[in-house]
């Protein structure tokens, strides 16, 4: 059975999307010059992984006279909430309290850091 394909960002995508989501509209060699020296990515590479990213619906494209111009579709926090949701689904039975406590088992929390806790989940998400 073939592998599945996922919804979600790889890593690679990731450092694109980054590059998109820093300096908006690129085109491939603008985000071959944006992204670190090491490790260096080939153009055929930058190219194919923004193709993938437009199949999976995180970037568009339009033409710029001869170059092509790709922006994002999905800002990085949802897409931050989107590999959120598929850990704790996939992880931690859907419990987001679970992820938390696993978060803070052997850790010491500091005052402060807890006092941002309270207030976050104090927050009315309504």
């Amino acid at each position: 059975m073939p592998r599945q394909k996922s919804t979600h960002l790889t890593d690679a995508e990731l450092r694109l999307m980054d590059v998109l989501w820093e300096k908006g509209p690129s085109t491939v060699s603008a985000v071959i010059e944006s992204l670190p020296a090491k490790p260096a990515l080939a153009y055929s590479t930058v190219i194919t992984t923004l193709r993938i990213l437009e199949t999976k619906g995180y970037v568009r494209h339009e033409k710029d006279g001869r170059a092509f111009l790709y922006e994002p579709l999905v800002g990085r926090a949802e897409a931050r909430r989107g590999a959120v949701a598929s850990l704790v689904r996939r992880f931690f039975d859907g419990s987001p309290d679970l992820l938390m406590a696993h978060l803070f088992e052997g850790r010491k929390i500091s005052a402060r850091e807890l006092e941002r806790l309270r207030k976050l989940i104090g927050e009315d998400r309504s």
